[in-house]
């Protein structure tokens, strides 16, 4: 899919900043999962992430209105332009700011929930699918830059692994018939959703690398045959 709009930057000052500001757009949303984490991790104080958060959040929504508009410009310009991978790259660009988002939500269970996480059946993997998540930002932010389709299909597998995961926790609690403290359980429901949100959009963003405009947004259904969502 890339691989055209790529070749298309040589032309392009427009294209060019386009791209340039999606790989920002990454890169902000990777730092703010990181440091959401860190003030869910209780290594930061949410009183010194948040400003800072919120601030990267509204950089990323400045770049995506910035990138529209450059896409624009090049499309009315060059009619003989690669509107697939234009109109791909706007969809792609919408997935990475809400990432920014989910990783506010992240941010906000670490800041309202101020006890510690006591039940490991619950907390242990979901830190192992935090500590994955950070690995999957840099796989995808590298087969996008590279339009590796390897390293793109290698990201979805790692994003669909991490996306059952956390479907396994959310069913655990709903099935657990052991006293779970309602506001613990909350918590641990609330991260495997967001995290879950997250990696179906880095999902989305790797399937851009090799697949067809009108594939983005969906995903094949699980195994069980049950449908699920980006």
């Amino acid at each position: 899919m890339f691989s055209q709009l790529i070749a298309a930057l040589r032309a392009s000052d427009k294209l060019d900043a386009a791209f340039n500001e999606f790989a920002q757009m990454l890169e902000a949303a990777a730092w703010m999962f990181d440091e959401a984490n860190d003030v869910l991790r209780r290594t930061k104080p949410a009183a010194d992430v948040r400003e800072a958060l919120y601030a990267r959040d509204q950089e990323i929504n400045r770049l995506l209105r910035s990138l529209r508009g450059n896409i624009l410009t090049h499309l009315t310009v060059n009619p003989v332009a690669d509107i697939p991978g234009c109109l791909a790259l706007m969809s792609v660009a919408k997935d990475a700011e809400r990432i920014g988002d989910y990783c506010k939500n992240v941010f906000e269970v670490g800041r309202f929930y101020e006890v510690d996480y006591q039940i490991e059946q619950y907390h242990e993997p979901l830190e192992d699918i935090r500590s994955r998540m950070q690995t999957l930002f840099t796989d995808v932010r590298d087969a996008f830059a590279q339009s590796s389709v390897k390293q793109a299909k290698q990201a979805i597998k790692a994003a669909d692994r991490i996306r059952g995961e956390c479907d396994a926790v959310e069913e655990s609690l709903l099935r657990d018939k052991s006293a779970v403290p309602t506001h613990e359980a909350v918590a641990y429901s609330l991260l495997g959703r967001h995290y879950k949100r997250v990696a179906s959009h880095l999902a989305n963003i790797a399937t851009a690398v090799f697949g067809k405009i009108e594939e983005l947004d969906f995903r094949k259904p699980k195994k069980d045959g049950k449908p699920d969502d980006v």
